[in-house]
């Protein structure tokens, strides 16, 4: 399974992000989850691991502000990995942001 998730990491624009954001699919993963550990523990619903990384914030929806300074930013490249029905991303840098 691992390497099947594997083959959907890359980098992607905000543009390529913003129909599943409208479609409440994405899902951010901190700096200190594995982007790849985090879309397999999902897709094999391993709760005992999720959990936590959920009530520690650690995996969370984008919130509002985010998704609005991602909106106005130019050229916002995300890290992201898809373990449908969600797409995982890590925050992207926001030194290209713009406004």
């Amino acid at each position: 399974m691992r390497e099947q998730i594997e083959r959907t990491l890359g980098e992607v624009l905000w543009s390529d992000l913003r129909a599943h954001v409208a479609r409440d699919a994405v899902i951010v993963v901190g700096e200190e989850i594995d982007l790849l550990d985090a879309g397999e523990a999902l897709a094999r619903n391993v709760v005992a691991v999720v959990e936590p990384w959920i009530a520690a914030g650690k995996v969370a929806k984008p919130t509002a502000d985010e998704l609005l300074r991602w909106s106005q930013a130019e050229g916002l490249h995300f890290q992201a990995v898809v373990v449908a029905p969600f797409v995982l991303v890590r925050r992207p840098r926001e030194a290209h942001a713009g406004g």
